[in-house]
C-alpha cells in the first residue's frame, strides 16, 4: 500500500469540494517531527495564492470537508491546521495496525503488485547495465554500473513490472581482429584457449605489444576484422572461443556479487552488427545523416553550442566503419520494436552523458523511438580513493574487480574472527563473504547515484552506522529474539496492537516501503532504499531499547504484538536488502 497516495486521494477530494480548483496538488509529504503527525498536505499554500485568498480560511474548509469523509477518519485520528495553512495528519493507531497485519500476511509485505489497480498498469523495462569489454577482465570501474542497475531491476520485478535486461557487452570492433591473431597464433603454439585466456589482462597486453611493435602483425589484426566483420567462418569460430572464455570471467564476478545477470542477457554490440547498414541508410533517407568529408554525420541543431555550431554525432566513418553511435542507434529500435519497450533505462559513468542525449535525440527523429517510449540514460559518478582521485592500486594500474571483492572477503573474516573466534572455517567463510561483498555493495549503493564517493574499507565493514553490516547485524537480532521466544514465524497470525510512540513510528516506516521502491524505480536511485532500511533499523533499536518483549513482567498480548511487529521488521529489512542483492543470515 502507498500511504502517501492514499492519503493524496482524499485530501484531492476534500480540496475540491472545498472549491479549490480539479487537479490541485495536496502535495502530501511525510512529517518530519512527530509532534506535527505523520504526514503533511501543503497544496493550500500554493492554491490560495493562485486564487489570492487567504490559505489558512482556505485550508479550513478543506478540514471541514474532511471531517464528512468517515473513511478518512478511520485513517487518521487527528487532522490539525498549523502556520498559514499547512495540515498536519496523525494516521490512526487502529488503521495502522489493520495495515500491518494485512502486510504481515502478504509475500509483498503489503506492496501493490503492478495490474492490481486502475492506472498502474505492467510496464515491459529494458534495463541496460554492467556492459563489461570482453577484451578485458571487469575492473572497479564496473562495478557502480553492474550493482545499481540490479537493485533497480530487482526492484521493477519485485512491484510487478516485466523487465528484459540487457548486458550490452563490448564483443566486436577493431582491437579483436589485434586478440584473435594472438590468440590463433597462441593455437598454433598448441596451447589451450582456456590457459591462454586465464589472465584477460595480460593477454589483451601481449597483443597489444605485438601490434604496436612487431612488423607485420598490425596488418594481419586488419585482416582479422576485415575476415570477422564478413562472417569468415574459421574467424567466426575464433571469435566464439574468445567470447565464451571472457563471459566465462564475467559470470564468476556475477555469482560473487550476488547480481541477477546471465548469459541469456548477454545482447553485445556484435548482435547489432547486421543492422548497422539499414541504421545508416535510413538515417540517409530520411535526410537525418548527410555525408560530410566520406563520413556520415547527423548534425544536431537542437543541441548547437553557443556560437550556434550544431552537435556532430557521426553515424559512420569515411573508411566505412561503424561506431558506438550506429550500434545504440540500432540497440533503440530493435528494444522499442521487437522488445517491445514501454521504457529503456541505461546505467554508464557520466562521461558518455553527452553520447546519449545524441542517441536519443537522433533516435527520436529517426522514429526508431516512439513518443510513448521512455528513454532512461541514468548516470553515475566515480569511486575514489582516500586521495580524492580515481580508485587504483598503489601503482597506479585499474583494480580487477575480483580482486576487490577477493579482498573485502578477507577483511571482513577477520573482524568476524575478532567477535566470534569459534566459528568453523566453513561458517566463517560463508558469513565473511556475505558481509564483505555486502559492505562493497552497501557502501556504493547508499550513495547518491549521480555522486562520486570515497572507497573506505573501515567505515563500510563497521558494525555501526549506514553500513550493510549494520542492517545485517540488525536482522540477526531479532532472529535471536525469535528463537528465544520459541516463535514459528511461519504461522504467525498475531494481531498488532500499537501503544508506545516508538511502536508508531515503527509502524509508520514498515507501511512506508511501497513509497520508497517506487521512488528507487522512478528516479533509478537505489540510495533512498538503503536509507530506508537504516532509518528502519534505527527505529528498531529505539524500540527495542523503550518496548520490553521477553521479559517477566510483560502481557502475553503485548509480547505477541511486539513479536509480530518484530516479524514485519525482520521481513522488510531482508527483502529490501535482497532487492539491493545483499544477504542475510540467521546468526552472526
Amino acid at each position: 500500500m502507498n500511504i502517501k497516495q492514499i492519503l493524496a486521494e482524499k485530501i484531492s477530494a476534500a480540496m475540491l469540494a472545498a472549491g479549490l480548483p480539479e487537479n490541485t496538488n495536496p502535495a502530501i509529504s511525510v512529517s518530519n517531527r512527530p509532534q506535527f503527525g505523520d504526514y503533511q498536505a501543503n497544496g493550500v499554500m500554493g492554491a490560495a495564492k493562485k486564487l489570492k485568498t487567504n490559505p489558512r480560511e482556505l485550508a479550513t474548509k478543506v478540514v471541514e470537508q474532511l471531517a464528512f469523509d468517515q473513511s478518512f477518519n478511520d485513517i487518521a485520528d487527528k487532522v490539525e491546521l498549523a502556520g498559514p495553512g499547512f495540515i498536519n495528519i496523525h494516521l490512526a493507531p487502529q488503521w495502522l495496525a489493520k495495515q500491518l497485519t494485512n502486510a504481515n500476511h502478504d509475500k509483498k509485505l503489503g506492496v501493490t503488485q503492478r495490474g492490481t489497480t486502475p492506472n498502474d498498469n505492467v510496464q515491459t523495462v529494458v534495463v541496460d547495465y554492467s556492459a563489461p569489454n570482453l577484451a578485458k577482465e571487469m575492473h572497479v570501474g564496473h562495478l557502480r554500473s553492474t550493482i545499481i542497475g540490479d537493485a533497480v531491476v530487482r526492484a521493477l520485478e519485485f512491484r510487478g513490472d516485466k523487465v528484459i535486461r540487457q548486458n550490452h557487452m563490448g564483443d566486436w570492433g577493431t582491437q579483436f581482429g589485434m586478440l584473435l591473431a594472438h590468440l590463433n597464433d597462441k593455437l598454433q603454439a598448441d596451447e589451450v584457449a582456456e590457459t591462454a585466456l586465464s589472465d584477460l589482462e595480460n593477454f589483451y597486453r601481449e597483443a597489444k605489444v605485438r601490434f604496436d611493435n612487431e612488423e607485420g602483425f598490425a596488418d594481419r589484426a586488419r585482416d582479422y576484422v576485415v575476415k570477422l566483420q564478413g562472417g569468415d567462418a574459421d574467424c567466426a569460430k575464433l571469435w566464439q572461443q574468445f567470447i565464451d572464455i571472457s563471459i566465462k570471467h564475467s559470470e564468476d564476478i556475477y555469482q560473487k556479487l550476488n547480481v541477477t545477470l546471465t548469459r541469456d542477457d548477454i545482447m553485445g554490440e556484435s548482435a547489432y552488427n547486421d543492422d548497422l547498414a539499414k541504421v545508416v541508410s535510413e538515417l540517409m533517407t530520411k535526410g537525418i545523416a548527410v555525408e560530410d568529408q566520406g563520413a556520415k554525420v547527423v548534425f544536431i541543431e537542437e543541441m548547437a553550442n553557443k556560437a550556434g555550431e550544431p552537435s556532430v554525432f557521426i553515424v559512420q566513418k569515411s573508411g566505412g566503419g561503424y561506431l558506438y553511435a550506429t550500434t545504440d542507434l540500432s540497440a533503440c529500435r530493435y528494444r522499442s520494436g521487437t522488445l517491445n519497450a514501454d521504457r529503456i533505462i541505461i546505467f554508464t559513468d557520466a562521461r558518455q552523458a553527452l553520447h546519449f542525449k545524441q542517441v536519443e535525440m537522433v533516435a527520436r527523429k529517426a522514429e526508431f523511438l516512439p513518443e510513448h517510449v521512455g528513454y532512461h540514460h541514468c548516470p553515475f559518478g566515480m569511486m575514489m580513493g582516500n586521495d580524492g582521485k580515481p580508485f587504483k592500486t598503489r601503482t597506479g594500474g585499474t583494480i580487477k574487480l575480483a580482486e576487490l571483492l577477493d579482498e573485502a572477503i578477507v577483511r571482513a573474516t577477520t573482524v568476524i574472527k575478532e567477535k566470534n573466534p569459534d566459528y568453523s572455517d566453513k561458517k566463517l567463510n560463508e558469513i565473511a563473504t556475505k558481509i564483505g561483498i555486502g559492505a562493497v555493495k552497501f557502501a556504493d549503493l547508499s550513495k547518491n547515484r549521480t555522486s562520486d564517493y570515497i572507497f573506505n574499507w573501515k567505515t563500510m565493514l563497521s558494525f555501526e552506522g549506514a553500513t550493510a553490516p549494520y542492517l545485517q547485524y540488525a536482522y540477526a537480532r531479532i532472529q535471536s529474539i525469535f528463537s528465544k521466544a520459541g516463535m514459528d514465524t511461519k504461522n504467525s497470525s498475531t494481531s498488532f496492537n500499537i501503544i508506545e510512540p516508538q511502536e508508531k513510528a515503527l509502524s509508520v516506516k514498515l507501511l512506508q516501503f511501497e513509497e520508497v521502491i517506487d521512488s528507487v524505480i522512478s528516479e533509478c536511485t537505489p540510495n533512498l532504499l538503503c536509507n530506508y532500511l537504516y532509518e528502519l533499523a534505527s527505529l528498531y533499536m529505539s524500540f527495542y531499547e523503550a518496548c520490553p518483549i521477553l521479559k517477566d513482567d510483560v502481557s502475553e498480548e503485548v509480547k505477541q504484538a511486539r513479536l509480530a511487529l518484530c516479524q514485519l521488521i525482520a521481513n522488510t529489512l531482508k527483502q529490501g536488502l535482497d532487492i539491493l542483492g545483499i544477504e542475510t543470515m540467521e546468526r552472526m
